[in-house]
């Protein structure tokens, strides 16, 4: 059995980044660049005006300009202006010819064809022209490797023509759901049996992820049956999330299972609690995880292990860090020997551990906001002691 410090040493230099692919913009929120990402026009791509108001060329000793010309944005066509002419322009307009300056339309006073600068001293030459290239010159890198794309991202990469975005492409996820006490959600109970929790809070975890492409398998307890839907979730995904069956009661076939479909177990059994008989393994490149059944060991070992496995699959750089440390709002006790991820909830910075800590009891995650965690060596904590906190 090893430590919690441990398991996590041995994902970290396990765990590859996903291929790089080339995903349509609209597909890639949330995902990393896996490439510098380089502007292919200026932006803007031409001299335009950032107001509504009178395009000018700017003389110290001219007060009154004629208008000669209507520039609207996106018409087409290219203006030119006289000297001691103005056009009136809207915001967004291309700038015409022969101009340098707009004054907005309410400090200007205008009669008939003829304006004249209410206040010229509070304008220059290049007032509220936005000149090209000013916020991008082409070829300038505008998003770096590793950075994750947000909804600004995808407005910027968009305002310059990009369609498509190299990112480390999320993996194909397969979810075994075993025990054959479990019903679906909707179906009546017979006597013995429990609703499945376990697959629709993993598919959700994942989908927070950005992952889509999910699969989802219920094996029956039986030795044949468990590993046949082994070998079937083997060939079709990256990764390989299983639930149950992994302990050594007379039911549990899942760690002989993924041994004869070739999984090289990476290690088994975490001095943790909930989730103590955790498998971690590989086939190639791909990654399994086999999760004790109980929702509170599931939710506990997705959090510490699976997501961040996922997230620098997905080409995070910090996935396997405490989000806050934070002090603990009362006196803690217990056996050293065990790290404990707590059900807590986090409020104005205090960490408040919550009622109903058993495996199978998911009341408390009712409220809960994170699970934090008591490392194996500690057996007391006195209030404002500080504890590591990852939030869902």
């Amino acid at each position: 059995m090893i430590s919690v410090n441990q398991a996590k040493d041995i994902l970290k230099a396990t765990v590859s980044t996903g291929e790089i692919k080339h995903l349509p913009l609209s597909k890639t929120l949330d995902l990393i660049a896996a490439e510098d990402i380089f502007s292919p026009i200026e932006v803007p791509s031409f001299d335009n005006s950032a107001m509504d108001g009178y395009a000018i060329t700017w003389e110290d000793n001219l007060d009154t300009w004629e208008i000669t010309d209507v520039i609207a944005a996106g018409n087409g066509k290219q203006h030119q202006l006289q000297y001691g002419k103005a056009g009136r322009i809207f915001t967004g307009a291309p700038l015409p010819k022969g101009s340098d300056t707009v004054i907005p339309q309410e400090f200007v006073h205008r009669e008939g064809n003829l304006i004249r600068i209410i206040d010229k001293g509070k304008f220059q030459k290049g007032s509220n022209v936005r000149f090209k290239g000013a916020q991008t010159k082409t070829g300038e890198v505008i998003l770096k490797k590793g950075s994750q794309i947000t909804p600004g991202t995808i407005g910027l990469l968009a305002s310059v023509g990009i369609s498509e975005v190299p990112v480390f492409s999320p993996p194909k996820v397969a979810i075994i759901i075993t025990g054959n006490e479990l019903q679906e959600i909707g179906k009546p109970l017979a006597f013995g049996q429990i609703y499945n929790s376990n697959g629709p809070v993993l598919e959700s975890y994942l989908k927070k992820l950005g992952i889509q492409d999910i699969l989802s398998y219920q094996a029956e307890d039986e030795p044949k049956a468990t590993q046949k839907i082994i070998e079937e979730a083997l060939a079709k995904a990256d990764l390989v999330l299983l639930t149950g069956g992994i302990s050594v009661g007379d039911y549990d076939f899942v760690k002989n299972g993924l041994e004869n479909a070739g999984v090289k177990e990476l290690f088994y059994k975490i001095r943790q609690k909930p989730g103590k008989p955790l498998f971690a393994g590989k086939k190639g490149r791909q990654m399994v995880f086999a999760l004790p059944g109980n929702p509170a060991s599931v939710i506990t070992c997705f959090n510490q292990y699976v997501r961040p496995s996922l997230l620098q699959w997905l080409g995070h750089t910090s996935s396997w860090s405490a989000h806050e440390v934070l002090p603990i709002a009362n006196d803690f006790i217990r056996n050293a020997g065990l790290t404990f991820f707590l059900k807590a909830k986090v409020e104005h910075g205090v960490v408040h551990i919550l009622n109903g800590q058993e495996s199978f009891n998911l009341i408390s995650f009712g409220s809960a906001n994170c699970l934090a965690e008591i490392p194996e060596e500690i057996e007391q904590l006195k209030a404002g002691e500080k504890i590591a906190v990852y939030y869902w």
